[in-house]
Protein backbone atom coordinates (compact mmCIF):
# COMPACT_ATOMS: atom_id res chain seq x y z
CA UNK A 1 0.00 0.00 0.00
CA UNK A 2 1.95 3.07 -0.57
CA UNK A 3 0.37 7.14 0.24
CA UNK A 4 -0.27 9.41 -1.39
CA UNK A 5 -1.04 13.87 -1.33
CA UNK A 6 -3.28 15.21 -3.73
CA UNK A 7 -3.59 18.68 -4.33
CA UNK A 8 -7.12 19.93 -6.08
CA UNK A 9 -9.52 16.37 -5.23
CA UNK A 10 -12.14 18.70 -4.78
CA UNK A 11 -13.16 18.20 -8.19
CA UNK A 12 -12.58 17.33 -11.77
CA UNK A 13 -9.25 15.36 -12.00
CA UNK A 14 -8.17 15.64 -8.29
CA UNK A 15 -11.15 13.56 -7.34
CA UNK A 16 -11.03 11.13 -9.79
CA UNK A 17 -7.67 10.58 -8.82
CA UNK A 18 -7.96 10.48 -5.42
CA UNK A 19 -11.03 7.82 -5.40
CA UNK A 20 -9.44 5.70 -7.81
CA UNK A 21 -6.16 5.55 -5.35
CA UNK A 22 -8.83 4.97 -2.19
CA UNK A 23 -10.80 2.11 -4.31
CA UNK A 24 -7.37 0.03 -4.59
CA UNK A 25 -6.56 0.39 -0.69
CA UNK A 26 -3.92 3.13 -0.95
CA UNK A 27 -3.38 6.02 1.23
CA UNK A 28 -4.82 8.76 0.15
CA UNK A 29 -4.03 12.60 1.88
CA UNK A 30 -5.82 15.58 0.07
CA UNK A 31 -4.53 19.11 0.64
CA UNK A 32 -7.49 21.55 1.45
CA UNK A 33 -7.23 25.24 1.89
CA UNK A 34 -8.81 25.77 4.93
CA UNK A 35 -10.71 23.41 7.83
CA UNK A 36 -14.39 23.65 6.45
CA UNK A 37 -13.15 22.55 2.74
CA UNK A 38 -11.18 19.82 4.25
CA UNK A 39 -14.38 18.45 5.76
CA UNK A 40 -16.12 18.97 2.57
CA UNK A 41 -13.60 17.06 0.00
CA UNK A 42 -13.11 13.83 2.86
CA UNK A 43 -16.91 13.60 3.40
CA UNK A 44 -16.90 12.52 -0.57
CA UNK A 45 -13.89 10.58 -0.53
CA UNK A 46 -14.02 7.90 2.23
CA UNK A 47 -11.02 7.16 3.84
CA UNK A 48 -8.87 9.77 2.69
CA UNK A 49 -7.48 12.32 5.16
CA UNK A 50 -6.64 15.78 5.26
CA UNK A 51 -4.05 18.38 5.18
CA UNK A 52 -4.81 22.13 5.33
CA UNK A 53 -2.60 24.81 3.41
CA UNK A 54 -3.84 27.89 0.71
CA UNK A 55 -1.88 27.75 -2.21
CA UNK A 56 -3.50 31.07 -2.85
CA UNK A 57 -0.93 32.15 0.04
CA UNK A 58 2.52 30.19 -0.24
CA UNK A 59 4.23 32.14 2.48
CA UNK A 60 1.72 30.90 4.53
CA UNK A 61 1.81 27.07 4.00
CA UNK A 62 4.98 26.52 6.48
CA UNK A 63 3.15 28.23 9.44
CA UNK A 64 0.18 26.18 8.20
CA UNK A 65 2.34 22.39 8.56
CA UNK A 66 3.88 23.87 11.59
CA UNK A 67 0.37 23.89 13.27
CA UNK A 68 -0.19 19.75 12.06
CA UNK A 69 0.97 16.45 11.84
CA UNK A 70 2.30 15.89 8.46
CA UNK A 71 2.65 12.51 6.64
CA UNK A 72 5.47 10.45 7.95
CA UNK A 73 5.55 8.71 4.28
CA UNK A 74 4.91 10.26 0.64
CA UNK A 75 5.03 8.00 -2.46
CA UNK A 76 3.64 10.39 -4.55
CA UNK A 77 2.75 13.81 -4.32
CA UNK A 78 0.20 15.34 -7.03
CA UNK A 79 -0.23 18.66 -8.06
CA UNK A 80 -3.66 19.03 -9.75
CA UNK A 81 -5.38 22.19 -7.84
CA UNK A 82 -5.10 25.39 -10.86
CA UNK A 83 -7.46 28.39 -11.01
CA UNK A 84 -7.63 30.34 -14.32
CA UNK A 85 -8.40 33.52 -15.37
CA UNK A 86 -8.46 34.51 -18.71
CA UNK A 87 -8.29 38.21 -21.19
CA UNK A 88 -6.23 40.00 -22.65
CA UNK A 89 -2.88 41.69 -21.32
CA UNK A 90 -4.07 45.27 -22.18
CA UNK A 91 -7.19 44.50 -19.35
CA UNK A 92 -5.87 41.34 -16.81
CA UNK A 93 -5.33 43.57 -13.36
CA UNK A 94 -2.20 42.95 -11.36
CA UNK A 95 -4.26 40.51 -9.13
CA UNK A 96 -5.54 38.05 -11.20
CA UNK A 97 -1.58 37.52 -12.33
CA UNK A 98 -0.54 37.02 -8.75
CA UNK A 99 -3.81 34.47 -7.87
CA UNK A 100 -2.87 32.41 -10.78
CA UNK A 101 0.78 32.11 -10.50
CA UNK A 102 0.29 31.43 -6.50
CA UNK A 103 -2.04 28.81 -6.90
CA UNK A 104 -1.08 27.51 -10.12
CA UNK A 105 3.38 27.79 -9.66
CA UNK A 106 4.69 29.42 -6.50
CA UNK A 107 2.15 27.51 -4.20
CA UNK A 108 3.31 23.99 -5.90
CA UNK A 109 6.81 25.30 -5.70
CA UNK A 110 6.36 25.94 -2.05
CA UNK A 111 4.48 22.62 -1.12
CA UNK A 112 7.27 20.42 -2.81
CA UNK A 113 10.52 22.59 -0.80
CA UNK A 114 8.54 21.96 2.48
CA UNK A 115 7.54 18.08 1.46
CA UNK A 116 11.01 17.35 0.22
CA UNK A 117 12.61 15.57 3.35
CA UNK A 118 9.96 12.97 3.08
CA UNK A 119 10.23 12.29 -0.46
CA UNK A 120 13.57 11.87 -0.82
CA UNK A 121 13.16 9.36 1.77
CA UNK A 122 10.52 7.14 -0.07
CA UNK A 123 12.27 8.02 -3.55
CA UNK A 124 8.49 9.14 -4.28
CA UNK A 125 6.82 10.28 -7.63
CA UNK A 126 6.07 13.62 -8.29
CA UNK A 127 3.37 14.56 -10.66
CA UNK A 128 2.48 18.10 -12.01
CA UNK A 129 -1.01 18.06 -13.83
CA UNK A 130 -0.46 20.93 -16.60
CA UNK A 131 -1.98 22.10 -19.60
CA UNK A 132 -1.60 22.65 -22.98
CA UNK A 133 -0.81 25.90 -22.25
CA UNK A 134 2.31 24.96 -20.31
CA UNK A 135 3.66 25.01 -24.06
CA UNK A 136 1.79 27.25 -26.26
CA UNK A 137 0.10 30.61 -25.38
CA UNK A 138 -2.78 31.80 -26.97
CA UNK A 139 -4.37 35.25 -27.20
CA UNK A 140 -6.17 35.70 -24.06
CA UNK A 141 -4.20 33.51 -21.80
CA UNK A 142 -1.25 34.88 -20.77
CA UNK A 143 -1.52 34.88 -16.82
CA UNK A 144 -2.38 31.18 -17.24
CA UNK A 145 -0.15 29.83 -20.00
CA UNK A 146 3.01 32.14 -18.05
CA UNK A 147 2.20 30.08 -14.95
CA UNK A 148 2.17 26.50 -16.77
CA UNK A 149 5.12 27.30 -18.67
CA UNK A 150 6.57 28.45 -15.08
CA UNK A 151 5.14 25.43 -13.83
CA UNK A 152 6.99 23.23 -16.68
CA UNK A 153 10.37 24.59 -15.87
CA UNK A 154 10.03 23.86 -12.19
CA UNK A 155 9.21 20.45 -13.17
CA UNK A 156 12.51 20.37 -14.90
CA UNK A 157 14.73 21.97 -12.64
CA UNK A 158 13.37 19.77 -9.89
CA UNK A 159 14.12 16.62 -12.06
CA UNK A 160 17.66 17.69 -12.68
CA UNK A 161 18.04 18.41 -8.95
CA UNK A 162 16.37 15.69 -7.09
CA UNK A 163 17.48 12.68 -9.62
CA UNK A 164 20.02 11.68 -7.06
CA UNK A 165 18.11 11.10 -4.68
CA UNK A 166 15.68 8.72 -6.50
CA UNK A 167 13.36 11.54 -6.62
CA UNK A 168 11.22 11.21 -10.27
CA UNK A 169 9.26 14.09 -12.05
CA UNK A 170 6.35 13.88 -14.87
CA UNK A 171 4.65 16.56 -16.11
CA UNK A 172 1.58 15.94 -18.15
CA UNK A 173 0.17 18.47 -20.35
CA UNK A 174 -3.47 17.14 -20.77
CA UNK A 175 -5.78 19.30 -23.47
CA UNK A 176 -9.09 20.20 -22.86
CA UNK A 177 -10.68 18.53 -20.46
CA UNK A 178 -13.92 17.74 -18.90
CA UNK A 179 -14.30 19.56 -15.79
CA UNK A 180 -15.60 22.05 -13.63
CA UNK A 181 -12.50 24.12 -14.40
CA UNK A 182 -13.63 24.04 -18.48
CA UNK A 183 -16.53 25.05 -18.08
CA UNK A 184 -15.75 27.94 -16.55
CA UNK A 185 -13.32 28.74 -18.91
CA UNK A 186 -16.02 28.27 -21.37
CA UNK A 187 -18.11 31.08 -19.67
CA UNK A 188 -14.76 33.52 -19.75
CA UNK A 189 -14.80 32.84 -23.29
CA UNK A 190 -18.70 33.23 -24.20
CA UNK A 191 -18.54 29.69 -25.73
CA UNK A 192 -21.16 27.16 -25.22
CA UNK A 193 -19.82 24.14 -22.94
CA UNK A 194 -20.04 20.79 -24.41
CA UNK A 195 -18.36 18.43 -22.85
CA UNK A 196 -18.33 15.68 -25.37
CA UNK A 197 -15.74 17.25 -27.30
CA UNK A 198 -13.02 16.83 -24.93
CA UNK A 199 -11.34 14.72 -22.96
CA UNK A 200 -12.88 13.39 -19.37
CA UNK A 201 -10.95 12.87 -16.09
CA UNK A 202 -11.50 9.20 -15.89
CA UNK A 203 -8.92 9.29 -18.77
CA UNK A 204 -6.33 12.09 -17.55
CA UNK A 205 -6.29 10.07 -14.41
CA UNK A 206 -5.63 6.41 -16.27
CA UNK A 207 -2.42 8.50 -17.41
CA UNK A 208 -1.23 9.69 -14.08
CA UNK A 209 -1.84 6.31 -12.62
CA UNK A 210 0.25 4.93 -15.48
CA UNK A 211 2.68 7.43 -14.41
CA UNK A 212 2.42 6.26 -10.68
CA UNK A 213 2.30 2.71 -11.26
CA UNK A 214 5.52 2.35 -13.98
CA UNK A 215 8.78 0.01 -12.58
CA UNK A 216 11.07 1.72 -10.45
CA UNK A 217 13.89 1.48 -13.70
CA UNK A 218 11.32 3.93 -15.38
CA UNK A 219 9.64 6.90 -15.12
CA UNK A 220 7.43 9.30 -17.45
CA UNK A 221 9.24 12.96 -17.60
CA UNK A 222 6.78 14.39 -19.95
CA UNK A 223 3.00 13.11 -21.54
CA UNK A 224 1.21 15.10 -24.06
CA UNK A 225 -2.79 14.09 -24.09
CA UNK A 226 -5.26 15.79 -26.76
CA UNK A 227 -8.92 14.97 -27.47
CA UNK A 228 -9.42 12.19 -29.98
CA UNK A 229 -11.85 13.74 -32.08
Amino acid sequence: MRAHLITGAGSGIGAVVARRLLERGDQVTILARDAGRAKEITAGLPGATALVGDLAQPGRLSWAFSKQPLPERIDSLIHVAGVVDLGPVADLPANLWERQLAVNLVGPAELTRLLLPVLRVSRARVIFVNSGAGLHAHAGWSAYAASKHGLRALADSLRAEESEHGVRVTSIYPGRTATPMQERVHQQEGREYEPERFITAESVASTILTALDLPDDAALTDLTIRPAG
